[in-house]
């Protein structure tokens, strides 16, 4: 059986009226990636930090599964010596 962990850490930031994720992922291998995500406030909406939060890590979150998809394609082309193509 194999087993393994791998890491992703989630930076979350406020800078001028923005929130900002930033997602890394690090592998035992070599694989290391990083995404970012944001979001911002309307200024219609109540001010409800964690909703922004949550957007902008969800944001960075989708990022980085969608690098992760294309890392995991490069690396069955690779292999295969065929073109391959993940669906997102």
């Amino acid at each position: 059986m194999h087993s393994t962990q791998w890491h992703v850490d989630l930076f979350l930031g406020e800078e001028e009226g923005r929130t900002h994720a930033r997602a890394r992922l690090t592998t035992g291998a070599a694989t290391k990636l990083e995404a970012l995500g944001t979001a911002r406030l309307n200024p219609a909406d109540r001010n409800v930090p964690e909703i922004g939060d949550e957007l902008a890590a969800a944001r960075a979150l989708s990022a980085l599964a969608h690098q992760l998809l294309d890392v995991a394609a490069g690396d069955i082309e690779g292999v295969t010596h065929e073109p391959v193509r993940l669906e997102h």
